[in-house]
């Protein structure tokens, strides 16, 4: 039986609310149980992505780094709305690096996010089995 297909979607600024956090340890989670885990980042979510994060001044935990270990939990799949990025004026440079090693090309580095238009990623959403929204 194939494993279903699980997408998180992240639509809220990392800081400020739980959902940011609760959504990253729940999807380590379920990449530790082997499920098929993508993740999507929209509207105020891509800033969950934004390099240098610094939380000092919010007196929270800056919890970003986390993110870095994705790709040890073979979690290649993660899609970053290019309609959010460019309403908040955001790049893919404005985004910090996560990537995976392939073990099918001789463990090659390769970048795990991947910049979609909200028109294709309707069409990864209906690919899925489970949608999960944060």
């Amino acid at each position: 039986m194939a494993s279903k297909r699980f997408l998180y979607m992240n639509r809220k600024a990392p800081h400020g609310s739980v959902y940011a956090l609760e959504s990253l340890e729940v999807v380590l989670i379920g990449a530790a149980f082997e499920q098929d885990v993508s993740l999507a980042f929209v509207d105020d979510g891509v800033y969950q992505l934004l390099l240098n994060q610094d939380t000092a001044a919010l007196g929270s935990k800056n919890f970003s780094p986390t993110f870095k270990a994705l790709g040890d939990y073979d979690i290649s799949k993660i899609y970053v709305e290019a309609e959010s990025l460019e309403a908040r004026g955001l790049t893919r440079d404005d985004l910090m690096p996560l990537t995976w090693e392939d073990e099918d090309d001789d463990w090659a580095e390769k970048d795990s996010i991947h910049i979609v238009s909200s028109e294709a990623l309707a069409e990864i959403i209906e690919q899925q089995d489970v949608l999960l929204n944060f």
